[in-house]
């Protein structure tokens, strides 16, 4: 079988099950290392041609992170596009589940099982969580806002997200507000922006700051293990 990612996440995922299904991901798929697959441009500006000529028997993708006409244009050119939505951790194991077995006609991994098993290990959240902002973006300020993959992780592991109300799932929010907000802890990842000791902590005086990485965040697939084993540590 042969296989386009559109999905940094799903890309690594497919790779870690069964790397020789992999003809084609984005400019972004950075894991695993090494991957040998064609580029075939970002997650928001995919080559159409180059997909197509590729020939793939798939093309993952995710409602999120790629585009309707994208997903279109690649459909009227006669390809089979598997398109997932993942806003939670639950949907996250379901829909790999469904991506590697019935997508890719692969039995289902290992790591899978195991990623399930190490967050279904972890305590019950704490009835009282830890209220927190969570930004992903400097310049304009930006974070986490309602219905998004990383607020799940963060409840479960007894992190409240002050903006999980929002109407918006990333919204733009000023800096003067963000630090009224009423959080507990700002949690600064490494991507989508950068953030580091130097770069994002001082802009929010007398709040601990916890630096993860985003990957363990935001990433769905076989760092999710990793994630249920790190993260809690990593936000205390």
């Amino acid at each position: 079988m042969r296989v386009v990612s559109l999905v940094p996440s799903l890309t690594e995922a497919v790779a870690a099950t069964a790397p020789g299904l992999l003809v084609g991901g984005t400019d972004w798929c950075t894991h695993p290392a090494g991957l040998a697959a064609a580029r075939i441009g970002g997650t928001k500006n995919p080559d159409v041609p180059a997909i197509t000529a590729l020939a793939p028997d798939l093309v993952i993708a995710n409602e999120e992170e790629n585009r309707a006409p994208d997903l279109a244009a690649l459909r009227e050119a006669g390809l089979d596009v598997l398109v997932t939505e993942v806003r939670t951790l639950d949907q996250a194991l379901t829909e790999l589940d469904r991506v590697l077995t019935t997508g890719c006609g692969l039995a289902r991994p290992r790591w899978l099982d195991e990623a399930e098993a190490a967050w279904a290990a972890l305590p019950a959240p704490s009835a009282s969580p830890r209220p927190a902002i969570v930004p992903i973006w400097r310049r304009p300020w930006m974070v986490l806002g309602s219905d998004t993959f990383a607020g799940d992780l963060l409840a479960r592991l007894g992190v409240r997200n002050v903006y999980a109300d929002h109407a918006e799932r990333y919204p733009r929010i000023p800096s003067a507000e963000l630090n009224a907000a009423g959080a507990e802890l700002v949690v600064l990842p490494d991507e989508p922006y950068r953030f580091t000791a130097d770069d994002g902590p001082e802009a929010f005086p007398g709040l601990p700051a916890a630096l993860v990485d985003g990957r363990l965040l935001t990433w769905y697939g076989p760092s999710l293990a990793r994630a249920a084993r790190e993260l809690p540590s990593a936000l205390r």
